[in-house]
């Protein structure tokens, strides 16, 4: 039987072709699956993508300046970890330590729309000529610091009682906080002693009271002293009992801020149940046992009396600020004459300014303690660090109505401590308001 060649070869080609579309598809199906198995390889082996994304580089613009330059910077840091502000670079918050930045909007108010302003601290009117000082805002280190927000201050302060409490610097920081309440709302003055000292303002819209109670030692003190400072006898100092002008408004106060520093300075005699103790700088007329005792043994009569006191509204204390007397001091000729902020190691706080701060980070921490088993809410506001950066805000010569003018010698009395209005002292209320009202 002759086979059909011309029927055989078509179906054999036909089964060579299906046979081969068939090992291509195992073949297909095969190199697919270890493609899908390369992909469940652990990804250890990959690069993972970073936790935090990272920000545009133009919008970092300023690198993370180093550390503070500061002798109890660790004891510093102890305290301050108070907020949970946004992160931006996934470490922790810290609101007190951080750089000044360019801020072009400048304040909120000009001594033309503020009239809280006093004299003194009155640069702009006084003829200070530059005012690039107006133009920062504090940067704390990673993370950003919402402005004060002055209507909503108000809003959530209604009904309530503030006190700022202390010395000069009080007065000073009440002006700056009054100033931008009053964009909003200006307030009417229902309270003040024969000096004038001790203040005490209302806001009508929202009946929130904001008090200046003088009491530059935080104890009981018998001043010798005139109103340019002038001493006729050492201040005697009982540093075993509170002053009465603050604590007796205590319970009625919702929010303090409480603080004290450069008086402890001064020429005085040491009180402890009515004895002498010793004193400071008294010309040997009792054993001198430095200022620093009584300032330890005054910070711990006022933070243990906090502590214990089972207040339930908040006490913020404040840290003493630093000045900037360059070539001398206030009664020796020093002058602040610089006119930008400076970087982190420019300036290092003086032996006596390092002296209080360290006893009030101490008394501080160990009143905490305290307070926190009593639910007394007792926080630190830290403006060392940020004040110390801020040569510039001073008034300097311009602590009096365009001096050089009046003394055509040039001989005249600079104030490198306390700030100008508008000026550095206003970023402490954005402080106060994240601290306070945003947390």
């Amino acid at each position: 039987m002759k086979l059909n060649w011309k029927l055989w070869l078509p179906q054999k080609h036909r089964q060579l072709l299906v046979k081969f579309a068939v090992a291509v598809l195992l073949m297909g199906l095969a190199l697919r699956l270890l493609l899908v198995r390369s992909t469940d390889i652990s990804p250890e082996l990959e690069t993972p993508l970073p936790e935090t994304p990272r920000l545009p580089q133009k919008i970092v613009a300023v690198e993370e300046p180093p550390p503070f330059v500061e002798v109890e910077a660790q004891e510093n840091e102890e305290q301050v970890s108070q907020t949970d502000l946004p992160e931006i670079d996934g470490g922790k918050c810290d609101l007190f330590n951080g750089e000044w930045i360019p801020n072009p909007s400048g304040p909120i108010y000009t001594n033309k729309t503020c009239s809280f302003i006093e004299s003194h601290q009155n640069c702009i009117r006084n003829g200070r000529p530059d005012s690039e000082y107006l133009f920062w805002r504090w940067k704390p280190r990673r993370c950003e610091l919402p402005k004060f927000d002055a209507e909503r201050f108000l809003e959530m302060m209604r009904n309530k009682a503030w006190a700022l409490i202390g010395d000069s610097i009080s007065r000073n920081h009440v002006q700056s906080l009054l100033c931008m309440l009053s964009t909003v709302e200006k307030p009417v003055e229902v309270f003040h002693d024969k000096e004038y000292k001790s203040r005490r303002w209302n806001f009508p819209t929202y009946n929130l009271t904001i008090s200046v109670i003088w009491s530059p030692f935080l104890v009981k003190a018998t001043i010798y002293e005139d109103y340019n400072g002038v001493s006729t006898s050492e201040v005697k100092l009982h540093v075993d009992k509170l002053d009465k002008k603050w604590t007796s408004l205590y319970e009625s106060l919702d929010y303090m801020i409480i603080s004290t520093g450069k008086w402890f300075l001064k020429s005085s005699i040491y009180y402890e149940k009515n004895e002498v103790v010793g004193c400071h700088y008294c010309q040997n007329k009792f054993e001198e046992v430095g200022f620093d005792y009584a300032y330890r043994k005054a910070l711990r009569e006022a933070m243990n009396f906090v502590a214990a006191s089972n207040h339930k509204g908040m006490i913020l204390f404040r840290t003493s600020t630093p000045d900037h007397f360059e070539n001398g001091e206030w009664s020796s000729g020093g002058t602040c004459k610089r006119k930008l902020p400076a970087k982190a190691g420019d300036f290092r706080l003086k032996d006596l300014h390092r002296i209080l701060r360290k006893i009030e980070l101490e008394e501080f921490r160990d009143a905490t303690a305290n307070a926190t088993t009593n639910g007394v809410k007792m926080k630190l506001l830290d403006v060392n660090p940020l004040s110390l950066l801020r040569p510039d805000g001073h008034p300097g010569p311009y602590r009096e109505y365009h001096p050089f003018e009046r003394h055509k010698d040039g001989n005249v009395q600079n104030d490198c401590l306390h700030w100008c209005l508008p000026g550095a002292i206003d970023s402490w209320n954005d402080l106060i308001m994240e601290m306070v009202v945003n947390s």
